[in-house]
C-alpha cells in the first residue's frame, strides 16, 4: 500500500473514496478512528492508501477531478 492523500478534512477522505471506487481502485483509509484519542478536535490527519501498482493512476484519477495532491 502507498498513500495517496493525507488530510485533516473528511470529506475529502470520502470524496476521494468515492471517484476511486467509481475507476474501481481499491483503497483503504486509515487513521480514521484517531479523533477519538485526540477529543475529536481534527488534529491528526487520515491518510488514503491504494496499491502501490493503482498509485499513479488513482493520483491521476483524483487530479482530474480538482483534488490537490502533495508532489511525492
Amino acid at each position: 500500500m502507498k498513500e495517496l492523500l493525507r488530510t485533516n478534512d473528511p470529506t475529502l477522505i470520502a470524496f476521494a473514496q468515492a471517484l476511486l471506487s467509481g475507476e474501481g481502485i481499491d483503497c483503504f483509509a486509515m487513521d480514521v478512528h484517531m479523533s477519538t484519542l485526540e477529543g475529536s478536535i481534527g488534529i491528526l490527519p487520515r491518510r488514503l492508501m491504494v496499491r502501490a501498482d493503482e498509485w499513479e493512476r488513482a493520483r491521476r484519477v483524483l487530479t482530474d477531478n480538482g483534488v490537490e495532491l502533495e508532489e511525492k
